[in-house]
């Protein structure tokens, strides 16, 4: 089985070709950083307009680069929820339609089980199961992945997610749109120990994060301060320390919980290098291993879409001639996907 696989759901417009047999086979991706970066943040509008624009030509270049034909497809993946609404709808439009015009099935993906399934496509894939720590935007969560479609929801943020808490720090410190990679960038000049900023939860049992205290003890320890480089460093380098520490315990609590020993790491958050190195000592120590997908497919890509929804056609699933497009979409409602 051969697919196409469309990603639309915030400001990365993606495509992908996968084969059951010969694996990813071409892949393409447009990020409108530049586009909403005048603005501090995404804006949703701007956002449907650029997927409009962007999306076909993405679709003839991954097709012409795999080598593919249109007859040669067994089916049309694409991004349903969550996500922006309007951006959704863009992708899952084109999808549709080009499913129903090469007489094809269409299925509508979940944007997280992608991030969980990305680490599939590198050529030493985690076994299952496993607990997967997905930091990926709004979302920061433990999941037992049991199998493809079979997952168990271990903890959750309460309100804001590790992504948005580097980005709202980032946006005190004066730094640009995206925060968060510029924000991991400048904590590496910063004075470890200079600034000692709360670990949200680790203080009580259980696996729920809280992240929104953090931008406001950020926003005390500036006040009355010069904002000068070596400031901003310093609580850049505090700010992250505190992220990735609260992240590393409550990823190895999961594992204590559920006696496994694989984690698999994904979601935007997951490349951050300074995160890969605190859970990489720490498993060790702990005796697992841990996975994550290639730094390319951490964040929003086509290729994760593909293969969730590779996976979903080949079990025989599709959702006829309905667009879906959900802006919130609870992860452990999707069906199983049989053996």
């Amino acid at each position: 089985m051969r697919i196409l696989a469309i990603e639309s759901s915030c400001d990365e417009s993606a495509a992908a070709v996968l084969d059951a047999g010969r694996g990813l086979l071409a892949h393409e991706l447009f990020s409108q950083i530049e586009l909403h970066r005048v603005y501090g943040g995404v804006v949703p509008e701007l956002a449907s307009r650029d997927h409009v624009r962007r999306l076909l030509p993405l679709v003839e270049s991954v097709l012409a680069k795999a080598g593919t034909q249109p007859q040669s497809l067994n089916g049309v993946a694409y991004t349903a929820g969550p996500g922006l609404i309007g951006a959704l709808l863009t992708g899952a439009s084109l999808a549709r339609s080009l499913a129903y015009a090469w007489g094809v099935p269409a299925l509508g993906v979940h944007h997280l089980e992608g991030h969980l399934l990305a680490s599939l496509l590198e050529p030493q894939p985690p076994p299952f199961p496993h607990v997967a720590l997905l930091v990926s935007g709004g979302h920061t969560m433990l999941i037992e992945v049991r199998s493809i479609g079979s997952y168990r929801l271990l903890g959750e943020t309460r309100d804001d997610a590790a992504g948005e808490a580097f980005d709202k720090t980032a946006k005190l410190l004066g730094l640009p749109y995206p925060g968060g990679p510029e924000l991991a960038r400048l904590a590496e000049k910063g004075h470890p120990g200079t600034f000692t900023f709360p670990r949200p939860m680790l203080d009580r049992p259980g696996l729920e994060f809280s992240f929104s205290g953090l931008k406001t003890a950020v926003l005390h320890a500036l006040k009355g301060r010069q904002l000068s480089d070596a400031l901003r460093a310093d609580v850049a380098e505090g700010v992250q320390l505190s992220i990735v520490e609260t992240l590393t315990a409550k990823a190895l609590r999961a594992l204590d919980e559920t006696g496994l020993q694989t984690l698999v790491v994904s979601g935007g958050v997951s490349a951050n290098r300074a995160l890969r190195q605190r859970l990489a000592e720490a498993a060790r120590r702990h005796g697992a291993r841990v996975y994550y997908p290639r730094i390319e497919f951490c964040t929003d890509n086509a290729a994760m879409i593909a293969v969730a929804g590779l996976a979903r056609l080949q079990a025989g699933q599709h959702d006829g001639l309905a667009i879906q497009a959900r802006a919130r979409w609870p992860l452990e409602s999707l069906p199983p996907v049989a053996c």
